[in-house]
């Protein structure tokens, strides 16, 4: 009996410690004819009849879905309640890279994300509709797309964040299905030079985007994430970059974030003044 007890006391401490709320928000796609789904965590101190709340929107890497964020990192409603924003996680199907796919209808989720997505979520939830309230990060290929689509849409994001991220596609043109969505590289090396973010640096004037970017000194993407770093440098774009030993896997990532949603904690923060 005693036993029972104290395992009855461990649960219900446990369940008072996550105490945010996971909810799934299907959005339809007129730009790609589907319904998609997209997961919602929300803060303990959330009410539809309280303040508004800043949001982070988290993409998923290749491979991966709505629910990969919060699957691979469970302590995501933690942190939901330590810093009191809401994180949405967007299905970006399997391979989308998160731009509106040249040959494939089916994948436009640049346009899906900015002109679809965020009207909904500002419409069901209590957000702050502009861009001191918003910020965008993602793993892998969530990486590239949160960079792709913070440095393309400044008037949107606020703060954007990659971790491990694929910031130069080029040097992958057989992998991850990225010719499926460009074309091959031999035949449309236009398109993948327009698509890779890394290509994209000549957007920033370092005044309009907070950035943090970190990758393991052991990931393939290490390279992609130097360049970047030492590109933003040359033109004098402020931002947090940092490398340190790991390789491109979940407990990479576990650590990354707890980083990365820090840096936008205090970004939340400084727009409040």
């Amino acid at each position: 009996m005693r036993i029972v007890f104290v395992l009855f006391l461990l649960v219900s401490n446990a369940l008072c410690a996550i105490a945010s709320r996971v909810d799934t928000l299907m959005v339809s796609s007129k730009s790609m004819d589907k319904e998609l789904p997209n997961l919602v965590i929300v803060p303990d101190g959330y009410s539809t009849d309280n303040k508004d709340f800043p949001v982070l929107y988290l993409l998923h890497g290749a491979s991966g879905n709505f629910g990969d964020w919060l699957h691979k990192v469970p302590k995501l409603q933690e942190y939901v309640d330590t810093y009191d924003f809401i994180i949405v996680c967007p299905d970006g199907g399997f391979t989308s890279w998160y731009f509106d796919s040249l040959v494939d209808d089916k994948m436009q989720y640049e346009t899906y994300i900015t002109k679809e997505l965020l009207p909904a979520v500002d419409k069901n939830y209590n957000t702050i509709p502009d861009r001191s309230g918003r910020a965008i990060a993602g793993l892998s290929m969530g990486g590239h797309g949160a960079f792709y689509l913070a440095f393309k849409h400044q008037d949107i994001w606020g703060a954007a964040g990659s971790t491990s991220g694929g910031l130069d596609i080029r040097p992958f043109p057989s992998r991850w299905d990225i010719s499926k969505r460009l074309g091959s590289y031999a035949e449309n090396k236009e398109a993948w030079e327009k698509n890779s973010v890394i290509n994209l640096v000549y957007l920033l004037n370092g005044n309009n985007l907070k950035l943090i970017f970190d990758c393991g000194t052991e990931d393939f993407f290490h390279g992609a994430n130097k360049r970047m770093h030492e590109k933003l440098l040359e033109r004098n774009i402020p931002h947090d970059y940092i490398e340190r030993p790991g390789k491109h896997n979940v407990k990479y990532w576990s650590n990354s974030i707890k980083y990365q949603l820090l840096f936008f904690d205090q970004y939340f923060e400084s727009e409040k003044k």
